[in-house]
C-alpha cells in the first residue's frame, strides 16, 4: 500500500456512538458501518504531509458488523475485516461515492486485500 512506518487508530464502538459521529461530521442520521477520518485531506498531499506518520482514525460499529455478519453468511472477524480495510482505504484517498471508477478501483482493492488475509490465514504468513 505505500504507507510502512505509518500509524491509524481504530475505535471498535457501538451503534449509538458511530450515529453521533456519522451525524456530527457527515450530517447523515443513524449508525453506519465504518467511518475514516484522515489526518489530512487524501486528495492534497503534497511531499511533505504524505510524510505525516499518522494516517488517520477509523471507527468500527461493532453492533452493525454483527447485523451484516449475520446477513452476509461472513464470520465477525471476517466482517470486521472488510470494514477495517475499507476504512484503511478511506484514509488513503480510496472513495467509493465519486465517479464509478473510483468505486471499482476501491472495491478490486478491497478484494485483493482480503485474499490476502485469506492467505494469511490458511497458511500463516502473507505470501503476496
Amino acid at each position: 500500500m505505500g504507507c510502512h512506518d505509518r500509524e491509524l487508530s481504530v475505535l471498535f464502538t457501538h451503534d449509538t456512538l458511530i450515529a453521533e459521529l456519522n451525524y456530527h461530521y457527515l450530517g447523515r442520521r443513524g449508525p453506519t458501518n465504518v467511518l475514516a477520518f484522515p489526518m489530512c485531506d487524501p486528495g492534497d498531499r503534497d511531499a511533505a504531509s504524505f510524510e505525516q506518520v499518522m494516517l488517520g482514525d477509523v471507527v468500527i460499529s461493532v453492533e452493525t458488523a454483527q447485523r451484516e455478519a449475520r446477513e452476509t453468511g461472513e464470520t465477525l472477524e471476517q466482517t470486521i475485516d472488510r470494514l477495517l480495510i475499507h476504512g484503511i482505504l478511506h484514509l488513503l484517498g480510496y472513495d467509493h461515492e465519486g465517479p464509478e471508477q473510483g468505486a471499482v478501483r476501491m472495491q478490486g482493492e478491497e478484494a485483493r486485500l482480503l485474499e490476502l488475509i485469506r492467505e494469511e490465514d490458511t497458511y500463516g504468513t502473507f505470501s503476496g
